[in-house]
């Protein structure tokens, strides 16, 4: 069944996991796309503010998105989202560590100019098995997603959307061009 905005009322939405992270993905991930000592070396981790080996926050997110798309995005009419609007790390993610995913529907609302689409805003909050939240990747990020009232025509109009366009439905301004220095 695929899931339309009418399917995320706010409030709780769900929870997703258990996902196991082991030292040999973390390192690999860090490796290649976090390269930091503290996410590489048990010494250098041991002197860092992390006082110990610990995940690169980038794999916590990715772990999230993952964890997501496996729980509902995959099956959902979303069309996208134009960002991620609050994203913090909370305390360091551990070999080892069993996350399980918190969601909640923050806020739902049609669209003001494609009314056949509503945006819907997510939090999500990574927690470890006792509970302590990790990366809360506290993660609010808006998303468009068709309506299941759509007409075929609108769905159709609704797939050409850019970025710019979802951008400006919420509120945001468009980037004006920097201004020429004058001395």
């Amino acid at each position: 069944m695929t899931l339309t905005f009418e399917d995320f009322p706010p409030g709780h939405f769900g929870r997703f996991g258990p996902r196991r992270v082991t030292r040999e993905e973390m390192l690999a991930f860090a490796a290649e796309f976090d390269p930091q000592p503290m996410h590489l070396d048990e010494e250098a981790a041991k002197r860092s503010m992390l006082q110990g080996l610990s995940a690169s926050g980038w794999h916590l997110c990715s772990i999230m998105m993952r964890m997501m798309c496996d729980g509902y995005i995959g099956r959902t009419a979303s069309l996208g989202s134009p960002g991620v609007n609050e994203l913090r790390w909370l305390a360091p993610l551990r070999p080892g560590d069993d996350l399980m995913l918190d969601v909640d529907v923050t806020e739902a609302r049609l669209s003001r100019s494609r009314p056949e689409t509503g945006i819907v805003t997510f939090k999500a909050v990574v927690r470890n098995a006792a509970g302590t939240v990790e990366g809360a990747v506290s993660v609010v990020a808006p998303a468009e997603i068709l309506s299941a009232f759509g007409t075929e025509e609108a769905v159709a109009r609704a797939v050409d959307l850019t970025a710019r366009d979802i951008s400006r439905d919420l509120g945001f301004q468009e980037p004006q061009p920097p201004k020429a220095f004058t001395t």
